[in-house]
């Protein structure tokens, strides 16, 4: 398991990701009130700050476990950090530091893990997937319905401008990205998982989890043409529904029962984008029920749309979206089907203890309770 010289380039570019997005939302933000639409401007904050607090409180519950577990007394400066939303900066300032010295200065001589009590490239490696898996909450939290609320800015007011379109191809990137980086870290930092090698499965992966994503948001969008407060039961609903399955599997991925509550929070809405396996287990059944119910949704958004008299939505976008949301989540299965038939790394047998050193494999990741498929 080894922290190599394209790893750390891949860490820069969701750095450079990471603050492209915040600097877009804000812009976005300030735009809206700028032009006295002070309704879109608080959606806009309220949804970066909900995203970013509990993405701050992961982070500093994390960080307190690691120095528990390390045996030292944790540090209130790291409470200051984060109250200062600077957590997410803090952890990319101590991987990339860390990663540097790993993937670039590290040679043959000094690479003696039988001497080291810590494996160098496990460390760094565990920490990126810290980081992957707070992108990813922050991403869904807050990308997801940003990415809504700008569609529907678009196709609703018909507010074309550079801002505009800024905003959707960011909160596409910044999701596409999270959610491609996140399973390949994940998978570096579990020895018991195959890694998901190549650029085709990375791919297929990732055009299968973005098209079903468009098409459902897509989706909300019509629906909020129809109601908007139909299209909020409705997401509340499913949301609801998110965290009974949460609770009814028992996840046990925090330390704490009140960030055990939190996650299971989170991952009930993010439940509401796209499919989450909340504790690594085998998910089939599930996950068919998942997109079957979000197919029958979906066709049946579209269904009473047909049913109302068109005039009372622009036709220059009611039809294409319409197609846009039909084919997007035909492609989404298919590449799904694609995924998980062909080109899903499967469960590897037990590791077992390396030949030279005899350490037995490190399984003392967090990330052992959680796994997104």
């Amino acid at each position: 398991m080894k922290y190599t010289k394209l790893n750390f380039m891949m860490s820069v570019l969701g750095i450079i990701i990471y603050v492209t997005d915040l600097i877009v939302d804000i812009w976005v933000s300030v735009r809206f009130f700028s032009e006295g639409q002070y309704v879109f401007g608080i959606l806009t904050v309220s949804f970066m700050l909900f995203g970013t607090l509990v993405v701050q409180c992961f982070s500093y519950s994390w960080f307190k476990d690691d120095l528990k577990e390390s045996g030292q007394e944790s540090q209130h400066c790291f409470l200051l950090l984060h109250c200062l939303q600077g957590g997410v900066f803090t952890r990319y300032w101590f991987a990339l530091k860390k990663g540097y010295h790993v993937a670039f200065k590290y040679t043959s001589k000094t690479d003696n893990f039988v001497e080291e009590q810590i494996d160098p490239h496990k460390e760094v490696i565990d920490r990126v997937t810290d980081l992957s898996m707070l992108r990813l909450f922050e991403t869904y939290l807050e990308g997801c319905p940003q990415l809504a609320l700008q569609l529907y800015i678009l196709l609703e007011h018909g507010q074309e401008n550079f801002t505009q379109y800024a905003a959707i191809m960011v909160s596409c990137c910044a999701i596409s990205w999270s959610t491609v980086d996140y399973q390949v870290a994940l998978r570096k930092s579990l020895p018991d998982k195959n890694l998901l090698n190549g650029p085709c499965p990375k791919l297929v992966y990732l055009f299968y989890k973005l098209f079903t994503l468009l098409s459902w948001m897509l989706s909300v969008v019509l629906l909020l043409f129809l109601n908007v407060k139909i299209a909020l039961l409705l997401l509340l609903f499913l949301w609801f529904l998110g965290i009974l399955w949460a609770f009814k599997e028992q996840t046990d991925f925090c330390a704490s029962i009140s960030m055990e509550f939190i996650y299971r929070i989170v991952v009930g809405f993010i439940l509401v984008f796209t499919f989450f396996n909340i504790k690594g287990q085998n998910t089939r059944c599930p996950m068919s029920c998942y997109y079957i119910v979000r197919v029958l949704a979906t066709l049946g958004i579209l269904i009473v749309f047909w049913s109302y008299p068109l005039s009372i939505f622009n036709s220059d976008y009611f039809i294409p979206v319409s197609i846009t949301i039909a084919l997007t989540l035909l492609l989404g299965i298919i590449f799904l089907i694609v995924y998980y038939g062909t080109l899903h790394p499967n469960r590897s047998e037990e590791t077992k203890l390396d030949e030279v050193d005899g350490k037995p494999v490190q399984r003392d990741c967090r990330m052992k309770y959680f796994l997104m498929e």
